[in-house]
């Protein structure tokens, strides 16, 4: 069997290696692909899963929400139910904790009590007036400054309409006044170049009358400061350390609303001297006047703040209030002399329809003692009397009766003369009658003769 030849074309093109054409090979990126999309729906489903519950927790935020502002106004309407009931006022001393303190009430007592969550804690300070429960003396709010106090501020409107023209004389003290309280704080880089400091406080004394009270009204209009009119005996209240913490209040508001001016009239119900005190009474005197002495001599001088005190007893005034640092100037509010009773008697009578026959000049060189109120007393009694007659104008006989009345011989003052006449007349009856029975009785030898003449060798 012959074996058949294999012819072998060598012109033809070589045979393709690999897999046929109608199967083309898989690469790798084929399969990242298909890797990717299933990542993706997985983050799709894992971000469907998480915006489901995002959408739960904010439907229970809202619910949670809700019942939050429930008790929101459940507990507002609790806290204006306390505070609709008479509070008690107190005194903040001391924080022990986040939500309790110690309070001091207007008995004098001292309280460990609760604070309200609803509380600033940041106003609560020492010496901050609060309002207290009254049954269960929680602190339930915290007053302003101003609302204890009856100390306020007098207003541009509410400031006297007294000006320096309006007082007759007073030269000298309106000189010193001014030197002293309206200049400093009108022109204070007058007294730095000088290189001095203005003083602190001035003293008005006097007899009554004189004028005290009505030139630091001239100052009170005259300058734009701030002006505070406190009497003395306003300071002593009814409970223990009111009266000092009032004084604090009365120089805490000038230092706040500076440059300010504070008056104290009658200041000697507060500021006499010092004694060794038995009765709590006087022990609660004597601590105003340490309080003040401290606020006088401790507030900053370049807040403008200037004390003015008024009095009619100079002399029982504590010398620590009265030495240089304190009260400065001290200005002497004598009675009027001739000079300054005719410019009192001018200033009193320049709008009053006087007749032609009136001369003053005649009231003006009597020598009666009478003080700038007594002056303008006898010239009201004048235009008073004109009334009574039904007259437009005031004539001499007006101004005679209201001199009498003021201080000629008065009723009362005929009264006690006629009282003292006759208790003089009773006293030399009885000498006289005492006189006589001596005598009789000498003649009579009843005392004997004899044994007084002994007695004289």
């Amino acid at each position: 069997m012959a074996a058949s030849a294999i012819v072998v074309d060598t012109n033809a093109s070589p045979r393709p290696s690999g897999p046929p054409p109608s199967f083309p090979a898989l690469s790798p990126d084929v399969f990242n692909s298909v890797d990717d999309e299933e990542d993706l729906y997985g983050r799709l489903k894992s971000l469907q899963r998480q915006i489901e519950f995002v959408d739960i927790q904010e439907e229970y935020v809202k619910d949670e929400q809700k019942n939050l502002k429930r008790e929101l106004l459940r507990a507002q309407e609790e806290v204006k139910r306390i505070q609709s009931v008479p509070l008690v006022i107190g005194q903040f001393m001391e924080m022990v904790d986040q939500n309790n303190g110690i309070v001091g009430s207007t008995t004098g007592s001292n309280y460990y009590v609760r604070i309200l969550s609803t509380i600033n804690r940041e106003l609560l300070k020492p010496s901050a007036s609060v309002a207290l429960h009254r049954h269960s003396n929680a602190l339930v709010d915290v007053l302003p400054p101003e609302a204890d106090s009856s100390i306020s501020l007098l207003s541009q409107s509410e400031k006297p309409d007294v000006t320096y023209n309006d007082i007759g004389g007073c030269d000298i003290q309106k000189q010193e006044i001014r030197e002293a309280v309206e200049l400093p704080l009108t022109h204070h880089e007058l007294y730095k170049q000088i290189g001095i400091d203005p003083p602190r406080g001035v003293l008005l004394y006097g007899p009554p009358g004189t004028g005290k009270t009505m030139l630091a009204k001239a100052v009170a209009n005259h300058t734009t400061a701030a002006f505070i009119r406190v009497v003395g005996s306003e300071f002593v209240q009814k409970y223990l350390g009111e009266g000092p913490r009032m004084v604090r209040d009365v120089f805490r508001l000038a230092k706040e609303n500076a440059p300010a001016i504070i008056f104290i009239d009658e200041v000697d119900a507060i500021a006499t001297a010092r004694f060794d005190a038995q009765t709590g009474a006087d022990r609660e005197v004597q601590r105003i006047l340490m309080e003040l002495l401290n606020q006088m001599d401790g507030f900053d001088q370049t807040v403008n703040v200037k004390v003015i005190m008024a009095t009619n007893r100079a002399d029982t005034l504590d010398p620590a209030l009265l030495r240089p640092g304190r009260l400065d100037r001290k200005i002497e509010f004598p009675l009027p002399d001739r000079r300054q009773k005719r410019l009192v008697f001018q200033v009193c009578t320049a709008k009053m329809n006087l007749s032609d026959e009136v001369d003053l000049e005649d009231y003006v060189s009597r020598p009666d003692k009478i003080s700038a109120a007594e002056i303008a007393a006898i010239c009201q009694e004048a235009g008073m009397h004109a009334v009574r007659k039904n007259r437009y104008v005031i004539l001499p006989k007006d101004f005679e009766k209201g001199y009498r009345a003021n201080k000629g011989i008065s009723v009362l003052d005929a009264r006690s003369q006629q009282i003292s006449t006759s208790v003089t007349f009773k006293y030399f009856y009885m000498l006289l009658v005492l006189a006589v029975d001596f005598t009789i009785a000498w003649d009579l030898d009843i005392i004997g003769k004899s044994s007084l003449s002994s007695g004289f060798k």
